[in-house]
Protein backbone atom coordinates (compact mmCIF):
# COMPACT_ATOMS: atom_id res chain seq x y z
CA UNK A 1 0.00 0.00 0.00
CA UNK A 2 1.43 3.35 -1.01
CA UNK A 3 0.74 6.25 1.34
CA UNK A 4 2.17 9.11 -0.65
CA UNK A 5 2.40 12.60 0.87
CA UNK A 6 0.82 15.23 -1.36
CA UNK A 7 2.83 18.43 -1.71
CA UNK A 8 1.16 21.77 -2.43
CA UNK A 9 2.11 25.43 -2.62
CA UNK A 10 2.07 27.33 0.68
CA UNK A 11 -1.45 28.52 1.49
CA UNK A 12 -3.21 25.99 -0.73
CA UNK A 13 -6.42 24.80 0.87
CA UNK A 14 -7.91 21.93 -1.10
CA UNK A 15 -11.46 20.69 -0.96
CA UNK A 16 -11.49 17.93 1.62
CA UNK A 17 -13.32 14.68 1.03
CA UNK A 18 -14.40 12.96 4.21
CA UNK A 19 -13.05 9.44 4.71
CA UNK A 20 -15.22 6.38 4.49
CA UNK A 21 -17.20 5.90 7.72
CA UNK A 22 -16.37 2.22 7.30
CA UNK A 23 -13.20 2.70 9.35
CA UNK A 24 -15.27 3.66 12.40
CA UNK A 25 -17.73 0.83 11.77
CA UNK A 26 -14.88 -1.66 11.74
CA UNK A 27 -12.59 -0.46 14.54
CA UNK A 28 -15.04 1.52 16.67
CA UNK A 29 -14.30 4.26 19.14
CA UNK A 30 -11.72 2.19 21.02
CA UNK A 31 -9.84 1.45 17.79
CA UNK A 32 -9.82 5.12 16.76
CA UNK A 33 -8.54 6.12 20.20
CA UNK A 34 -5.76 3.50 19.96
CA UNK A 35 -4.82 4.77 16.49
CA UNK A 36 -4.53 8.33 17.80
CA UNK A 37 -2.64 7.14 20.90
CA UNK A 38 -0.13 5.31 18.71
CA UNK A 39 0.21 8.40 16.51
CA UNK A 40 0.82 10.66 19.50
CA UNK A 41 3.40 8.23 20.89
CA UNK A 42 5.36 8.63 17.65
CA UNK A 43 4.86 12.41 17.62
CA UNK A 44 6.20 12.68 21.14
CA UNK A 45 9.49 11.12 19.97
CA UNK A 46 9.57 13.06 16.69
CA UNK A 47 11.34 16.20 15.54
CA UNK A 48 8.11 18.16 16.05
CA UNK A 49 7.52 17.16 19.67
CA UNK A 50 8.11 20.82 20.60
CA UNK A 51 4.73 21.63 19.03
CA UNK A 52 3.00 19.52 21.68
CA UNK A 53 2.66 20.02 25.42
CA UNK A 54 5.69 18.80 27.33
CA UNK A 55 3.78 18.20 30.55
CA UNK A 56 2.40 14.63 30.66
CA UNK A 57 -1.08 15.64 31.76
CA UNK A 58 -1.38 18.38 29.13
CA UNK A 59 -0.02 16.02 26.46
CA UNK A 60 -2.64 13.41 27.41
CA UNK A 61 -5.35 16.08 27.15
CA UNK A 62 -4.15 17.09 23.67
CA UNK A 63 -4.22 13.42 22.65
CA UNK A 64 -7.74 13.04 24.04
CA UNK A 65 -8.90 16.15 22.17
CA UNK A 66 -7.46 14.78 18.95
CA UNK A 67 -9.05 11.38 19.52
CA UNK A 68 -12.41 13.05 20.26
CA UNK A 69 -12.11 14.95 16.97
CA UNK A 70 -11.33 11.85 14.91
CA UNK A 71 -14.02 9.74 16.62
CA UNK A 72 -16.58 12.42 15.75
CA UNK A 73 -15.24 13.04 12.24
CA UNK A 74 -15.35 9.31 11.44
CA UNK A 75 -19.00 9.02 12.43
CA UNK A 76 -18.87 8.29 16.15
CA UNK A 77 -20.28 10.25 19.09
CA UNK A 78 -19.81 14.01 19.05
CA UNK A 79 -17.41 14.14 22.00
CA UNK A 80 -15.33 16.92 20.46
CA UNK A 81 -18.30 19.17 19.81
CA UNK A 82 -19.67 18.59 23.34
CA UNK A 83 -16.31 19.26 25.03
CA UNK A 84 -14.67 21.85 22.75
CA UNK A 85 -17.33 23.27 20.42
CA UNK A 86 -17.02 23.49 16.66
CA UNK A 87 -13.72 22.01 15.48
CA UNK A 88 -12.42 24.97 13.42
CA UNK A 89 -9.08 23.15 13.32
CA UNK A 90 -7.15 25.66 11.18
CA UNK A 91 -8.11 28.41 13.64
CA UNK A 92 -7.19 26.24 16.65
CA UNK A 93 -3.77 25.52 15.12
CA UNK A 94 -3.10 29.16 14.17
CA UNK A 95 -1.13 29.77 17.39
CA UNK A 96 1.54 27.30 16.20
CA UNK A 97 4.12 27.77 13.51
CA UNK A 98 3.28 24.72 11.42
CA UNK A 99 5.61 24.43 8.47
CA UNK A 100 5.36 22.04 5.50
CA UNK A 101 8.17 19.95 7.00
CA UNK A 102 6.24 19.62 10.27
CA UNK A 103 3.23 18.43 8.30
CA UNK A 104 5.37 15.80 6.56
CA UNK A 105 6.63 14.49 9.92
CA UNK A 106 3.05 14.39 11.24
CA UNK A 107 1.99 12.40 8.18
CA UNK A 108 5.04 10.10 8.33
CA UNK A 109 3.93 9.03 11.79
CA UNK A 110 0.63 7.96 10.24
CA UNK A 111 2.50 6.24 7.40
CA UNK A 112 4.13 4.09 10.06
CA UNK A 113 0.97 3.01 11.85
CA UNK A 114 -1.82 2.94 9.24
CA UNK A 115 -0.49 -0.14 7.37
CA UNK A 116 -0.63 -2.06 10.67
CA UNK A 117 -4.42 -1.69 10.86
CA UNK A 118 -6.27 -4.87 10.03
CA UNK A 119 -8.43 -3.13 7.44
CA UNK A 120 -8.95 -3.38 3.69
CA UNK A 121 -6.59 -1.13 1.74
CA UNK A 122 -9.39 1.04 0.31
CA UNK A 123 -10.57 1.98 3.80
CA UNK A 124 -7.05 2.88 4.96
CA UNK A 125 -6.46 4.87 1.78
CA UNK A 126 -9.71 6.77 2.29
CA UNK A 127 -8.53 7.86 5.74
CA UNK A 128 -5.02 8.60 4.44
CA UNK A 129 -6.41 10.79 1.65
CA UNK A 130 -8.40 12.75 4.22
CA UNK A 131 -5.33 13.23 6.46
CA UNK A 132 -3.21 14.28 3.50
CA UNK A 133 -5.58 17.07 2.45
CA UNK A 134 -6.76 18.06 5.93
CA UNK A 135 -3.15 18.56 7.04
CA UNK A 136 -2.55 21.08 4.24
CA UNK A 137 -5.06 23.35 5.96
CA UNK A 138 -2.95 23.35 9.14
CA UNK A 139 0.24 24.61 7.47
CA UNK A 140 0.46 28.29 8.37
CA UNK A 141 4.17 29.11 8.20
CA UNK A 142 6.55 28.87 5.28
CA UNK A 143 9.64 26.72 5.66
CA UNK A 144 12.54 28.43 7.49
CA UNK A 145 10.25 31.09 9.00
CA UNK A 146 11.09 30.45 12.63
CA UNK A 147 11.59 27.49 14.88
CA UNK A 148 7.95 26.52 15.39
CA UNK A 149 7.95 27.50 19.05
CA UNK A 150 4.96 26.12 20.90
CA UNK A 151 2.67 28.86 22.14
CA UNK A 152 -0.44 26.95 23.28
CA UNK A 153 -1.92 23.44 23.27
CA UNK A 154 -2.61 21.58 20.01
CA UNK A 155 -6.04 20.12 19.27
Amino acid sequence: MELKIVEAPFGFRPRIVMPSPEIYKRIGEEGVRKLIHDHYALLRKSEINHLFPQDDKAFEQAEKNSADFFVQMLGGPQHYFKNRGRPMMAKRHAAFKIQPGSRRIWLRCYQEILPKLDLPEDIVLSFWDYLNLFSLWMVNTQENSGNGTRETTLA
